[in-house]
C-alpha cells in the first residue's frame, strides 16, 4: 500500500510539475532548431500552460531575437534577410505595422510629393493614410497602387517594368529610367535587415539599387520597419543606418539599438 501511494504521488508530482519561465523558453527555442513552425497550442499543451503564457513568451523570445512570432505560432530566426512572398508579409507582426503605418502617415503634409516603395509596412501606411490637400505619390508597387486609386486628391505615378510576382511591384533598370526627372518631398520604404554595422539592407541587389537611387531623388528618408528586421543583413546594401532621417519602428525594438542610432542624429518614433 505505501509503495503504491508513493507511486501515485510521484505521478501527481510530474503531472503538475510547473515549468519555470527560463525552462519554457528554453523548450520553445530548442523546439524550433527542429521545426520550421510552432503552433501558440501546440507550446501550451506540450508544457502544460495556457495559450496566454505561450503568447507572452513568444513576445519576449521575438525581443530578444530569438523567434520570429506569427499569428499563432512562431517561426525560427533566419539572420540572413530572405525574400518572401507580399501576401505572406502582410500577416507577420500586422499590429505592428498598423502602428507604424499610423505614425508614418501623421508626417505627410499638405501637398506633399513622396515616394511610396513596396512591402507590407508599406501597403499598410496607403491604406491608412489621408492626404491634406493634393498628394502626389510616386509608386514602384501595382498593389500601393491600387490602394491608392481609390482615395480623393491622390496622384499617382506607376513606375515601370518587369514585374516581381513575390512584391508585385517593379525594380529593374526601367523602373529606375522613371526616377529621373524627379524630385520627392519624402521617401517612405522599408527594408529586409536593418543593423548598426552592416546598414539598411534589402535581400536583393536590384531592389536595393532602386532604393538608393529614391534616397538620391527625396529630401527625407523615413523608413518603416517593425523590429523583427533587426539584425538582419541582406546582400543588397540601401545605405548606413545614420543616413536615416527618421526610423519608425515598434516598441519592441532593442534599445541599445534605439540610443545609438539617436546619436547619429536620426529621429526614431517608436508606436
Amino acid at each position: 500500500m505505501v509503495m503504491i501511494d508513493h507511486i501515485c504521488i510521484h505521478n501527481i508530482q510530474i503531472l503538475y510539475y510547473m515549468y519555470t519561465r527560463e525552462e519554457r523558453h528554453n523548450y520553445i527555442k530548442e523546439q524550433l532548431t527542429k521545426r520550421s513552425v510552432l503552433r501558440v497550442d501546440d507550446a501550451a499543451r506540450e508544457l502544460g500552460v495556457t495559450e496566454a503564457t505561450i503568447r507572452r513568451d513568444f513576445t519576449f523570445l521575438e525581443s530578444q531575437h530569438a523567434l520570429i512570432r506569427n499569428h499563432g505560432s512562431a517561426s525560427p530566426v533566419s539572420f540572413n534577410a530572405i525574400d518572401v512572398p507580399v501576401q505572406r508579409k502582410a500577416l507577420l507582426h500586422s499590429e505592428e505595422k498598423m502602428r507604424i503605418a499610423r505614425a508614418a502617415a501623421e508626417l505627410i503634409e499638405e501637398n506633399d510629393t513622396i515616394i511610396i516603395t513596396s512591402g507590407s509596412t508599406i501597403e499598410s501606411l496607403a491604406h491608412v493614410l489621408k492626404p491634406k490637400g493634393y498628394l502626389n505619390v510616386i509608386t514602384s508597387s501595382i498593389r500601393i497602387g491600387m490602394i491608392l486609386s481609390e482615395k480623393e486628391n491622390v496622384n499617382i505615378f506607376m513606375l515601370g517594368g518587369e514585374l516581381v510576382k513575390n512584391s508585385l511591384s517593379v525594380r529593374d533598370a526601367y523602373a529606375i529610367e522613371g526616377l529621373k526627372n524627379v524630385h520627392a518631398t519624402k521617401l517612405f520604404f522599408g527594408c529586409d535587415g536593418l543593423d548598426l554595422e552592416a546598414g539598411v539592407t534589402m535581400a536583393f541587389i536590384q531592389e536595393a539599387r532602386m532604393h538608393n537611387v529614391m534616397m538620391g531623388i527625396s529630401s527625407q528618408h523615413i523608413l518603416l520597419t517593425d523590429s523583427s528586421k533587426l539584425g538582419k543583413k541582406g546582400i543588397g546594401l540601401i545605405c548606413g543606418v545614420c543616413d536615416l532621417d527618421t526610423i519608425i519602428t515598434d516598441k519592441n525594438c532593442a534599445e541599445d539599438f534605439v540610443d545609438k542610432t539617436l546619436k547619429c542624429g536620426v529621429n526614431v518614433i517608436t508606436v
